[in-house]
C-alpha cells in the first residue's frame, strides 16, 4: 500500500463462492447502473471549448475593479490569459485593449500571477505527491492574471495614427490582443519615426517583433528641428560597466552622427555636417577609420534596409597629444596621426590648468594675479618654463608680500603647485593645438585624441581638459577667435567622464564644472551637444548630470551608479541582469522609458587581435 492509500482490491480478499457469486451479481448490477448514468452524463455534459477561433490573449477582468485613474495608484486593470497563451505571456510585453469606437488602449504588463479558480488547499501532501508523480499540471484549475499598466490611448486623425494621454476605461470582457502593429507600437510608445538609431525595441533582451519586414523595431533618437531641437545638443550619457558594451554601442551611435547625409542648419543659413571629437583614454575610437572585418555581405545589406550608417568612416584622425618623452603606437588602427602640444598661453584664460586640486580661494586668487603679470610681460607667446623663472626672482615675492597683494606664504604654495605639473606636458616639439584647430574641428571629420600611452593621470586630465576648454570657450564665445569651431555643429565626446567631471569642493573643480555646466545650459543655440560615456555616472557632478536629455544605460552592477541614472524602477531593477549590449532609454523628450538591444556586429573596426 502506498502513503496515500490503495484501495482498488478493498473488500475483495474472499475464498467464500457465495461471496463471489454475490460479488458477481452486484458487479453486473453496477454495469446497468453504470450504464444508465453514462446516458444521463451525455445528455447533461456541457463541452468547455467555446465554437470559434480565439482571437487574443484573453479579456480583460472585472472581478478586482476595473478603473483608469489620474493617479497610477487608483489605476486597477487585469485581464485573464487563457491557458494556450499563457506560456508566451512575459512581464514588459506591449498590449492592446480595443474600445468599441475604434480607439486602442496601448498598455505594458507589469505582474503576472496564478490565482485559485476553485476554493481548494492545493498545499497538502496529496496534492504535492499527486503533482510529482503526474508531471504535468491543468492550467485550467486556476486562473492566470496579468496586471497592465496604461500608457497612452491610440486614435486616428485624419488617417494619422496619434496617441494621447489615457482618459477613459475600456469596457469588461474586452478581447486583449498582443501589440504587433509597428506603427501602432512606435506610436504607443512616442518613439519617432526618423532619427538616429541606437538599438531594437525589447523586452527582456528578447527583440520585439511584428509582421512587417525588417520585423524588428527600430528605436531612433530625434534629431531634426521639425519636432523641436535635435537631442544631440541636449546632451546624452552612456552608462555602463566593464564588458556591458559601452564602447561597442558608443561607436556605432557616434557612427550615426557622422552620416554624409546628416546636416544641422546654421544661423548663416548653411546646413552642415556634424564635428565629432572624442577624447580617448583606452586607444579605442580611432579605429572607426576602419571597417569591421567581421561584418558580412548581408549585415550591410539589412543595415541599409534600415538607413544605419556604417563601414569605416574616412575622415577620422588621432591628434596625438605630445607629452615628454610619451610615445604613441597605433598598429590597431589605419587612421591618420597627427602630433599636437598645449601651448602655455592657453593657461591665460584658464589658469586651473596649473592649480592642481589643493588651492584655495586665496591661493587661487594669488595664482590668478602672478599669471596675469606675467603675461602682461611676456606676451601670449610666454612659456612654461619663462613661467618658472618668473616665480624664481625673489624680488617679485618681497614686492608683492610688502604691498600686500599675495602673502609670501600664499606665494610659496602657489610656486609649489606651479612646479607640481607633470613633466612636458606644455611647449613640446610639436604643432599646437590652437594651429591645427582649422584641421581638429571639420565638418563631417572625427577627431580623436588618445590619452592611453600619457604617463599619468594627471598629465591626462590637462590634456583633456585643456582640449575641450578651448572647444567650450570658443563655443560660447560673441568674439570667438577661431570661427571654424563658431561655425560648426560640435558633438564633444569624453569617455571615463567620471574622472574630469566629478564633484569636487576645490576652486579649480569648480571652475571646470562651470564651465561645463555652463557649455551644457547653452548647447542648443550654439550647436554643441556632450556625448558623456562612464562606468561610474554617481561621480559626474550633478550640475551638468541635470542637463543631459538622453541617458543610455547597459549593464551596472553597482547599486550607487543604478540609483544615480535616475531612471524608471521597473527598469532599474533590470539592468543588473542585462546581457552584453542590452539597455536601457530614458530620454523623457524623445519617447516613453524603454528598454533595447543594440546591434549584435559594430559598424565599424571594434577590438583588437
Amino acid at each position: 500500500m502506498s502513503d496515500l492509500g490503495d484501495f482498488s482490491n478493498y473488500g475483495s480478499d474472499t475464498d467464500d463462492s457465495s461471496g463471489s457469486e454475490t460479488s458477481s451479481g452486484t458487479d453486473e448490477r453496477r454495469t446497468d447502473e453504470t450504464s444508465a448514468t453514462e446516458a444521463n452524463d451525455d445528455f447533461d455534459r456541457m463541452d468547455l471549448d467555446p465554437i470559434g477561433e480565439d482571437r487574443g490573449l484573453g479579456s480583460l477582468a472585472v472581478s478586482e475593479g476595473l478603473v483608469i485613474g489620474e493617479d497610477s495608484d487608483d489605476t486597477c486593470l487585469r485581464a485573464y490569459i487563457t491557458a494556450p497563451n499563457r506560456g508566451d505571456v512575459r512581464i514588459g510585453k506591449y498590449l492592446l485593449v480595443p474600445y468599441p469606437d475604434g480607439e486602442k488602449l496601448f498598455c505594458r504588463i507589469t505582474t503576472l500571477e496564478y490565482a485559485q479558480e476553485f476554493h481548494s488547499d492545493d498545499a497538502t501532501e496529496i496534492h504535492a505527491r499527486r503533482a510529482m508523480r503526474n508531471g504535468t499540471i491543468d492550467e485550467t484549475d486556476y486562473k492566470f492574471m496579468a496586471t497592465l499598466e496604461p500608457i497612452a490611448v491610440l486614435f486616428s486623425d485624419d488617417g494619422e495614427l496619434k496617441r494621447r494621454m489615457t482618459d477613459r476605461v475600456p469596457k469588461p470582457e474586452t478581447v486583449v490582443r498582443q501589440a504587433s502593429d509597428k506603427r501602432e507600437i512606435k506610436t504607443g510608445l512616442k518613439i519617432p519615426e526618423d532619427g538616429v538609431f541606437l538599438g531594437h525595441l525589447s523586452v527582456g533582451g528578447e527583440k520585439v517583433r511584428t509582421a512587417a519586414e525588417p520585423p524588428t523595431i527600430d528605436y531612433r533618437v530625434t534629431d531634426d528641428y521639425d519636432s523641436g531641437d535635435p537631442l544631440v545638443f541636449r546632451h546624452s550619457l552612456v552608462a555602463g560597466g566593464t564588458g556591458s558594451g559601452k564602447t561597442h554601442g558608443a561607436k556605432n551611435i557616434l557612427r550615426q552622427y557622422l552620416a554624409d547625409e546628416r546636416t544641422y542648419p546654421m544661423e548663416d543659413g548653411r546646413d552642415a555636417r556634424m564635428a565629432v571629437v572624442q577624447f580617448d583614454p583606452q586607444d579605442e575610437y580611432a579605429q572607426m577609420h576602419d571597417d569591421n572585418p567581421d561584418v558580412t555581405a548581408s549585415d550591410e545589406r539589412a543595415w541599409e534596409r534600415e538607413e544605419i550608417a556604417h563601414g569605416g568612416h574616412d575622415e577620422t584622425v588621432a591628434f596625438v597629444p605630445k607629452v615628454g618623452g610619451s610615445t604613441y603606437a597605433a598598429s590597431h588602427h589605419e587612421a591618420e596621426q597627427i602630433e599636437f602640444t598645449i601651448p602655455f598661453s592657453m593657461v591665460r584664460d584658464n589658469q586651473w590648468l596649473v592649480a592642481g586640486a589643493s588651492l584655495n580661494d586665496n591661493q587661487y586668487g594669488a595664482l590668478t594675479h602672478l599669471l596675469n603679470r606675467f603675461f602682461r610681460s611676456h606676451g601670449d607667446g610666454g612659456t612654461y618654463q619663462e613661467f618658472l623663472s618668473y616665480l624664481d626672482d625673489p624680488a617679485l615675492r618681497e614686492e608683492l608680500d610688502e604691498t600686500g597683494r599675495v602673502h609670501e606664504a600664499t606665494f610659496d604654495a602657489v610656486k609649489r603647485r606651479a612646479r607640481s605639473v607633470p613633466s612636458g606636458v606644455f611647449d613640446q616639439s610639436a604643432k599646437s593645438i590652437t594651429e591645427l584647430v582649422p584641421q581638429f574641428v571639420r565638418s563631417g571629420r572625427l577627431s580623436v585624441v588618445p590619452t592611453y600611452h600619457l604617463p599619468s593621470s594627471r598629465a591626462k586630465e590637462m590634456v583633456v581638459l585643456a582640449v575641450s576648454s578651448l572647444l567650450i570657450d570658443e563655443k560660447l564665445s560673441n568674439a570667438p577667435e577661431f570661427p571654424s569651431i563658431k561655425e560648426t555643429p560640435l558633438l564633444v565626446g569624453m569617455d571615463e567622464a567620471h574622472n574630469f567631471l566629478s564633484n569636487a569642493d576645490s576652486v579649480q573643480a569648480r571652475k571646470v564644472i562651470g564651465k561645463f555646466t555652463d557649455a551644457a545650459k547653452q548647447g542648443r543655440k550654439e550647436r554643441l551637444g556632450l556625448f558623456l560615456i562612464t562606468q561610474d555616472p554617481q561621480d559626474i557632478a550633478e550640475s551638468v548630470f541635470k542637463q543631459i536629455n538622453t541617458t543610455v544605460v547597459l549593464n551596472l552592477g553597482d547599486e550607487d551608479a543604478i540609483k544615480s541614472v535616475n531612471i524608471p524602477t521597473s527598469l532599474e531593477k533590470k539592468v543588473p541582469y542585462m546581457e552584453k549590449g542590452q539597455m536601457v532609454v530614458y530620454s523623457p523628450d524623445n519617447s516613453e522609458p524603454v528598454e533595447i538591444t543594440g546591434l549584435p556586429k559594430c559598424v565599424t573596426r571594434h577590438g583588437r587581435d
